[in-house]
């Protein structure tokens, strides 16, 4: 009986330091696919894949290169009357040096990488290379979703 107090105590003070490593190894990859799929949605239009991995609420926030900054979910979908336009075709995009960190709780998670968005707008180029990407997504009932994202372009 002692053993096992004994064995309790030492997975509390475990548990209390940090010093239990948890596996996120499934999580990591649930939020690769968020990542994912926020841009990858645009390839078929898909604004029910889109809009399952953002932010359905206020606390939304998005910064792109420039001065625009979009708040809130429903001033989010205020573009989407230019996504769905024909005259817009997402053609690819890739993702490098993607770095995920999970925060101890295991509930948020921040990330960055380098983001060629490759689109055009009638039929010219549009596209958004070598962009800085950074973001935040939160894990609600289970499923994570992003809550901020930031995008910007290194100055020579």
């Amino acid at each position: 009986m002692e053993r096992i107090a004994f064995i309790l105590l030492v997975l509390a003070i475990a548990a209390c330091t940090g010093k239990e490593k948890k596996d996120y190894s499934n999580d990591l990859l649930l939020i690769e696919q968020v990542i994912n799929n926020s841009i990858g949605w645009a390839k078929n239009k898909d604004l029910d894949l889109l809009y399952g991995v953002i932010a359905n609420d206020t606390s939304f926030l998005e910064v792109h290169p420039g001065n625009r900054i979009v708040k809130g979910f429903s001033e989010f979908r205020e573009s989407e009357n230019f996504w769905m336009d024909p005259d817009f075709m997402a053609i690819r995009y890739e993702i490098r040096d993607l770095q995920i960190q999970i925060s101890r709780s295991g509930t948020v998670a921040w990330w960055f990488g380098l983001l060629d968005d490759i689109n055009e707008w009638k039929g010219q180029p549009a596209n958004w290379e070598n962009t800085r990407w950074t973001g935040v997504t939160e894990k609600r009932r289970g499923e994570w979703v992003i809550v901020q994202q930031h995008f910007s372009f290194a100055q020579p």
